[in-house]
């Protein structure tokens, strides 16, 4: 049986990767003056894919917030798929944000790409949902390295990567 060319199209940051970012960002907060005396805190919870921030106010929140971007921008952690919450009252004038991970396509945003690759004028290329991935099938190689091309000049409001490319 000959298997048409195909490909995956997925997101989703590495966790090792996060946690590594956080514990820069908890070192970094600790050496800077304007934490000196704070009690500004980054927990990273593996199993929700979540960040929790904790901060005396609104701007050492949103310095922490900076802190926490730049490092992960460092470590190659997409910040396009960092979904930050509003900030929550907490006691006095602290505040605390959530932040989360998106960890694989979600159903609507994988409807558009689809939608996307049908509208984009790719005739033989099938695209299916397989849980939360895209598989993408062509039996022209060179459709699918146009699709590539296609989909990264979009945006879906999360970091694609593509993989398991099969020729």
């Amino acid at each position: 049986m000959v298997s048409n060319p195909s490909f995956d199209v997925s997101t989703g940051a590495d966790l090792q990767e996060v946690d590594n970012a956080v514990n820069q960002a908890l070192k970094e907060i600790a050496q800077r003056y304007d934490f000196k005396g704070t009690h500004c805190t980054i927990d990273f919870d593996r199993a929700k894919a979540e960040i929790r921030l904790a901060a005396d106010d609104e701007f050492r929140m949103d310095a922490l917030l900076d802190v926490l971007r730049g490092r992960m921008i460092k470590r190659g952690v997409p910040v396009k798929n960092l979904t930050v919450g509003e900030n929550v009252a907490a006691t006095g004038q602290s505040v605390r944000r959530t932040v989360t991970l998106t960890q694989g396509i979600p159903q609507d945003v994988a409807k558009k790409i689809i939608r996307a690759v049908k509208d984009g004028g790719f005739k033989k290329a099938q695209a299916t949902i397989q849980g939360d991935e895209i598989r993408i099938t062509s039996p022209s190689r060179d459709e699918l390295q146009a699709i590539i091309a296609f989909l990264r000049g979009q945006d879906f409001g999360i970091e694609l990567t593509f993989g398991n490319y099969r020729g």
